[in-house]
């Protein structure tokens, strides 16, 4: 059997080079960078990605483990994300699509409009933009919710299994 991350993490391929792209197009006006948190708060993830996150922590070591989940459970509730340790993410490689995508352009539908935002801090004297420059934030996540109903089919989930997650529930968590 295929493994069952595996079109979640093609998915994630695509992401990183649809991101890189656009980083590359606005580079001068990207601001984002390594040890940015600004835009880390809590959220919840689909049972993909909570998967995937709980993969990423089972291939660290013990002792590594035994850190990321104390500092988790220590940091759970609170509104920054409960894996920020120092302004870095301590799953950085796995971290959901939401976080991968912040900070750059996004389009997404609000009520009866299309939206175009991104982080305050990026684009500041960028007039225009083209569409490869922006992530259709809509379409995205239509695919991650075909791939998350997929990788559910595929693990066989229960009616009543959990829609979304918090970090702490898909990191220290049966589930």
């Amino acid at each position: 059997m295929e493994n069952v991350l595996d079109n979640y993490r093609q998915l994630l391929a695509r992401v990183d080079g649809l991101c890189a792209g656009i980083q590359d197009a606005l580079a001068e006006q990207i601001t984002c960078s390594e040890g940015c948190s600004d835009c880390c708060t809590s959220i919840t993830v689909f049972p993909v990605e909570a998967a995937a996150l709980k993969q990423a922590l089972a291939d660290q070591t013990e002792e590594q483990q035994t850190a990321i989940r104390d500092h988790v459970t220590e940091h759970a509730g609170g509104e920054r994300c409960p894996l920020l340790r120092d302004r870095r993410c301590l799953l950085y490689r796995a971290r959901p699509i939401i976080c991968r995508t912040h900070g750059l352009p996004i389009l997404f539908t609000e009520g009866d409009a299309q939206r175009l935002d991104c982080c305050p801090l990026n684009l500041a004297s960028r007039e225009s933009l083209s569409g490869s420059s922006i992530i259709d934030l809509d379409r995205l996540n239509s695919v991650l919710v075909a791939v998350n109903s997929l990788y559910l089919r595929q693990i066989e989930a229960p009616p009543d299994f959990p829609q979304r997650l918090t970090i702490a529930q898909a990191l220290l968590s049966g589930t």
